[in-house]
């Protein structure tokens, strides 16, 4: 039977693809996750596996990991759940969000003695699981100290990049060029395709020469096999790049390659594979225009 000390209890609040990802990843560790989500039934794969259902994780576990869809999610959860925030407790929150959500929140939970860090997690549920994934933080320092055990348990890298918000803007710079990536490969592909090659033999050139990136790894397969079991939505990640727009639009940057991609995304999104995985993107460059 697992221990139930202070030291080992984690909450989990949502439990989508990386929050499930997260509380495997806590349950392979020996933590026991205190977890809680909109629907229930969702969290029974975990609680059969030794996580335990909280009708509030703040008020049973000292750290708690956020893991939802957005900033204004967040913020809705957490003021249903934050009445039972204490001195010394950490938020450690792992959505993809609005870096100035992120440094009022911070400043928020101050307000209670706690601590809150962004440490949004690049990479898929999928890489998250298996260690793979990096973590970026930022928040107090000594909130960061505390929490080391955790930070190899959601990902292999680990950075912590200084004040609230810091990791959130560090956030959307890693999922433009992710993003930008995976969009560049998938219309390679599909530009090899029409001209006559085949496209398994192109992924392979592709790997191998100066033109690698990770994504040919993760989501070069399913591109060509159009296999789209989700990873990562669609739909999350054109989300992601609309904060980062209006980002660069609040500094009066024109990022005239991430709104090309957000045209693409859109695309995607109204030919129905928003729910797709990301990778799901070729299809809106296979597919001619109505």
């Amino acid at each position: 039977m697992k221990s139930l000390e202070c030291g080992q209890r984690v909450g989990v609040i949502g439990l989508g693809l990386m929050g499930m990802a997260i509380v495997d990843r806590l349950l392979e560790h020996q933590y026991v996750p205190y977890v809680w989500n909109r629907t229930r039934e969702k969290a029974k794969p975990l609680l059969d596996r030794g996580a335990l259902w909280s009708d509030n994780p703040i008020a049973d576990t000292d750290r708690v990991i956020v893991s939802l869809y957005s900033s204004e999610v967040v913020n809705v959860v957490l003021q249903r759940l934050t009445s039972s925030l204490r001195h010394g407790q950490i938020v450690i929150d792992t959505t993809t969000g609005d870096p100035e959500q992120s440094v009022i929140l911070a400043q928020r939970l101050a307000k209670s003695g706690a601590s809150y860090l962004d440490a949004p997690i690049s990479g898929s549920s999928e890489q998250t699981r298996r260690g793979e994934a990096a973590v970026i933080v930022s928040g107090q320092q000594q909130a960061f100290d505390a929490c080391r055990d955790l930070w190899p348990i959601l990902g292999k890298n680990v950075f912590y990049v200084g004040a609230s918000g810091n990791a959130a803007k560090m956030k959307l710079v890693s999922n433009l060029v992710l993003g930008l990536n995976r969009a560049a490969l998938a219309e390679g592909l599909v530009f090899a395709e029409s001209l006559g090659l085949d496209p398994t033999s192109a992924l392979e050139v592709l790997r191998g020469s100066a033109a690698y990136s990770r994504q040919m790894d993760t989501k070069g397969r399913k591109m060509i096999d159009s296999e789209f079991s989700v990873q990562a939505r669609l739909s999350q990640h054109l989300k992601d790049v609309r904060l980062m727009l209006d980002a660069a639009s609040t500094s009066g940057l024109n990022l005239s390659l991430a709104e090309t991609h957000r045209q693409l995304l859109e695309r995607a999104e109204s030919l129905g594979l928003g729910e797709l995985d990301n990778s799901a993107i070729i299809e809106a460059i296979r597919r001619p225009a109505s």
